[in-house]
């Protein structure tokens, strides 16, 4: 049973993989016929970032829609084979109410939410050269994390805190606002780190890696094969997106990843292990918060620029050395990350 079910989640995050891999020529074509491409910050609200990426001028976002396509469409896909002939196909459908409903959702949310901000931004309608005011965003996003969160609490009477080495504790009523927090958080994390090419995609390869490794790890196969799925995808991505990028992800496929990441860290009990799994994501937005309230408090800065990938590319380090230390910093984390899960599963 274990081993078809292995068999299940690599085959299918094969078959993500070449899917994607295939929808990119069509995809990035489209890109470049519609000219989908946003505009770089200027040099007087961001001067740092618009001397170091002035050259990305032209190159085309929203490459995202590649990886939350695939997922998505396999999912469904599958789930309609079973409807029409079962057999078989009951094995590779993914879609279960109690593991993958959410998710789903939050993937398709995200992702739409994202390419709206991200259409905007090309069509320069909105603010700052155009996209959604950053406050529109963040009512979207509470929103959906107050609901899934009262969902999980009320309906599926989830309160317990999952804490390496003590165990699960109960934490009623907090089980609300971390959720949320951990859902809103996960997503503009994901954003913030969607900077240099290849830089988001891997630090969120790696994580995926590790949640699917959990989710096997606990029984929950529909949910690995899920996450196995958006892996391969995001593979696909990568071999287009690496140094130089063909495309960006955009909002619609960071944002998608982001709160998607966060749903399965909550599906898993996996909550405190996420800051390892996703280390440099949390360090990204320290980064910026850091700044921000340097500068508020004490009138200067503390990186070159923020978040932090451009810190290190002002000091001169090249963009694809920073993208391979951080990767090598994701998979160090996630491996420990694992690490502790298995340590405190079988100890």
């Amino acid at each position: 049973m274990i081993i078809l079910q292995a068999i299940r989640v690599i085959g299918l995050s094969i078959t993500g993989f070449l899917i994607a891999f295939l929808l990119t020529p069509l995809i990035s074509k489209l890109l470049y016929r519609f000219h989908a491409a946003k505009q770089i910050r200027t040099t007087e609200s961001a001067p740092v970032f618009s001397s170091l990426h002035a050259k990305k001028a032209g190159t085309p976002t929203m490459g995202g829609v590649i990886i939350w396509v695939t997922v998505i469409g396999l999912a469904f896909f599958f789930l309609l084979m079973d409807w029409l002939f079962g057999g078989s196909w009951s094995f590779l459908n993914f879609i279960d109410r109690g593991q993958t409903y959410l998710p789903i959702a939050a993937m398709l949310i995200a992702a739409l939410l994202g390419l709206a901000d991200d259409i905007l931004g090309v069509l320069k309608i909105g603010p700052y050269g155009g996209g959604l005011k950053m406050s529109q965003k963040i009512a979207v996003y509470l929103l959906f994390a107050v609901v899934a969160a009262l969902w999980f609490y009320y309906r599926l009477g989830w309160d317990v805190l999952a804490v390496p080495f003590l165990g699960n504790i109960q934490i009623g009523w907090l089980y609300i606002p971390l959720f949320t927090f951990i859902i809103v958080a996960s997503a503009f994390s994901a954003n913030e780190t969607d900077g240099l090419d290849g830089l988001a995609g891997g630090v969120l390869l790696f994580a995926f890696c590790a949640l699917t490794v959990v989710a096997f790890a606990i029984g929950r196969y529909d949910l690995a094969v899920f996450s196995g799925v958006t892996i391969g995808a995001l593979l696909a991505f990568l071999w287009f997106n690496i140094y130089p990028a063909r495309f960006f992800m955009g909002d619609t496929g960071s944002m998608s990843l982001g709160i998607t990441m966060g749903v399965i860290a909550m599906l898993t009990n996996t909550t405190l292990l996420l800051p390892l799994f996703a280390s440099i994501l949390v360090l990204e937005s320290l980064s910026v918060i850091v700044q921000v309230i340097s500068k508020k408090l004490r009138g200067k800065k503390i990186f070159i620029s923020t978040p932090i990938h451009h810190h290190f590319e002002a000091l001169g380090w090249p963009e694809t050395k920073v993208t391979m230390r951080f990767w090598i910093i994701s998979v160090v984390t996630s491996a420990l990350g694992l690490v502790l899960f298995f340590l405190n599963r079988y100890l």
